[in-house]
C-alpha cells in the first residue's frame, strides 16, 4: 500500500502538520556552492577556454574549439525535418497556441498630458538579448523550449541564445526541432554552471545576455542565483507541485493520475488532494493502488507520494479554498461542479485548471499559458513567466516650462531642502530663475 500522508483540517495540530508537509529544504550543499563559485570565476576570467574544459570534464566531451559546441540553423532544421511528423505537428500546434496566448500580454508604451503641458508616461522596450537554459542528457523537454522562447519572441527580443547540455555528445532531436520551430537565434551544446556563467558574463564567442530563463539541476539553480544582479533571472524553481480540490464527483482514477502527473517528475515533487468527502478520499487511495503498478516511473511516483504527498479531508469546499491559499500551489486543479465560483476565492496559485476535464498536463504542453510557474509558495508574490518578463519599462517625464518654473519646481525644492539635499533643491530652483 502507498503510505501517503493523511490529514484532516479538524485535527488539533493541522496547521503544524500542514507546515511540515509543505516544508522543503532548499539549502544548497556547501560542496555545490564551492564548485559553482569556482566555475563562475573560471569562466569569467578565462572565457571560452574555461567553458570548453569544464564541458569536457562534466559532460564527457572531447572538443577543442567553441565552434564544436555551437549548432547551426541547418542542423536544427534537419532535426525538425527528420522528426516523426506527428510530433512535429504537435510541436508546431503547441507553439502557435503559446504564441497566440502570449500576444495578449504585450505591454505598450503610454503617456498622458497634464493641463500645463507636462507629459508623463512609460516607454516599454524589449530586452536586447536573453539566454534560455534547456535541460539535456536524460531529460528532454521540448515543451520547455517553447514556453521559454515564445514569450521572448512575442516581446520582440533581438537575439535569443539557447544552451542545452549534450552529455557524451548526445542531443535530443525533439529539443532541436522545438528550437527550430520557436526561432532560436543561436544554440550552444553546453550546460551546468559553465553555461550560466557564459551567458551571464559573456565569452569571446558567447555574448552576454540581459536575462537567463529556464529550468536546470541544483548546479544551474545555484549558478543562476549567484549571477543575479549581473543579469536578470526568471526564478529559482523548487520541485513541481499539484494541488487538487475535488468535490468527490470526479472519476477517482482521473484524480489519481493527475496526482501521478506531478509525482513522476522526481522524488521531491508534491501532489496533494483536498476533499470534504472521506469516502471519496478512500476511492482515490484505491485508484492509486490500482494504477501505480501500470506506471513506467512507479518507483519515483511512490517515493514522491510517500515523502511529500497528502490526501487531506476538509470541512467543505470553502475551507478547501482557504487551505489552498495557504499552500499557494504551482498548479491548482478545481475539479468541482462550479469552478468559476471557486476560482473567485483563490488568491495564490501559479496556474488554475478549471473543471473536471482540464488536466494539468494540457497546461504543460499546449493550452497556451506558460508552464514556467512559481513554486514553493512563491505564488503569493510571483507570476507565471510571460512577455512582461522580457520587456522593460522606462518612466517618461517631460516638464513644461510652466510646471518647472511653478508648482513642480516648488514641491521639489521644498522636499529636497527638507531632506538636506541642497543640490537637488537648487537644481530645481535654477529652472525657476532662483539663485
Amino acid at each position: 500500500m502507498v503510505a501517503i500522508t493523511r490529514l484532516d483540517s479538524a485535527q488539533a495540530d493541522f496547521e503544524q502538520a500542514l507546515a511540515k508537509l509543505l516544508a522543503w529544504n532548499d539549502d544548497t550543499d556547501q560542496q555545490v556552492t564551492e564548485t559553482v563559485q569556482t566555475i563562475l570565476r573560471d569562466v569569467k576570467s578565462r572565457g571560452d577556454q574555461a567553458v570548453i574544459e569544464t564541458t569536457n570534464r562534466f559532460d564527457r566531451r572531447s572538443v577543442s574549439m567553441m565552434s564544436d559546441l555551437e549548432l547551426n540553423k541547418t542542423q536544427l532544421d534537419k532535426a525538425r525535418k527528420e522528426l516523426d511528423p506527428k510530433i512535429t505537428k504537435a510541436l508546431e500546434a503547441a507553439a502557435d497556441r503559446v504564441k497566440n496566448y502570449h500576444q495578449h500580454q504585450l505591454q505598450k508604451s503610454w503617456s498622458y498630458t497634464e493641463a500645463d503641458g507636462t507629459i508623463l508616461g512609460q516607454q516599454v522596450t524589449a530586452m536586447d538579448r536573453v539566454g534560455v537554459y534547456v535541460p539535456g542528457g536524460k531529460a528532454a523537454y521540448p515543451s520547455s523550449v517553447l514556453m521559454n522562447v515564445m514569450p521572448a519572441k512575442v516581446a520582440d527580443v533581438e537575439e535569443i541564445i539557447m544552451v542545452v547540455p549534450a552529455p557524451d555528445g548526445e542531443l535530443d532531436q525533439t529539443v532541436l526541432a522545438a528550437a527550430s520551430i520557436a526561432g532560436v537565434d543561436r544554440i550552444f551544446t553546453i550546460g551546468g554552471a559553465q553555461a550560466v556563467a557564459a551567458l551571464a558574463y559573456g565569452t569571446e564567442t558567447i555574448p552576454q545576455v540581459d536575462k537567463i530563463v529556464g529550468p536546470g539541476n541544483i548546479y544551474v539553480a545555484t549558478a543562476k542565483g549567484m549571477v543575479f544582479g549581473t543579469v536578470g533571472i526568471d526564478m529559482i524553481a523548487g520541485p513541481s507541485e499539484i494541488l487538487i480540490i475535488c468535490d468527490g464527483e470526479t472519476d477517482p482514477d482521473w484524480i489519481a493520475m493527475d496526482l501521478f502527473s506531478q509525482a513522476e517528475h522526481d522524488e521531491q515533487a508534491q501532489s496533494i488532494l483536498l476533499c470534504p468527502d472521506q469516502a471519496y478520499i478512500e476511492q482515490v487511495q484505491a485508484s492509486i493502488e490500482k494504477l501505480l503498478p501500470t506506471m513506467e516511473r512507479a518507483a519515483i511516483i511512490r517515493e514522491s507520494l510517500e515523502s511529500r504527498g497528502a490526501l487531506i479531508k476538509v470541512a467543505d469546499i470553502d475551507e478547501a479554498a482557504t487551505v489552498s491559499n495557504e499552500i499557494a500551489p504551482e498548479h491548482l486543479e478545481l475539479s468541482v461542479a462550479d469552478p468559476e465560483s471557486l476560482a473567485s476565492k483563490i488568491k495564490h496559485a501559479g496556474a488554475i485548471f478549471m473543471g473536471r476535464y482540464t488536466a494539468e498536463a494540457i497546461g504543460d504542453y499546449c493550452a497556451g499559458p506558460n508552464h514556467v510557474l512559481p513554486t514553493s509558495r512563491t505564488a503569493r508574490f510571483s507570476s507565471p513567466l510571460g512577455v512582461y518578463d522580457f520587456q522593460k519599462r522606462s518612466s517618461i517625464i517631460h516638464c513644461s516650462t510652466t510646471a518647472a518654473s511653478g508648482y513642480l519646481g516648488d514641491i521639489a525644492s521644498t522636499l529636497a531642502r527638507a531632506e538636506g539635499l541642497t543640490a537637488h533643491a537648487r537644481s530645481a530652483e535654477f529652472r525657476q530663475n532662483k539663485k
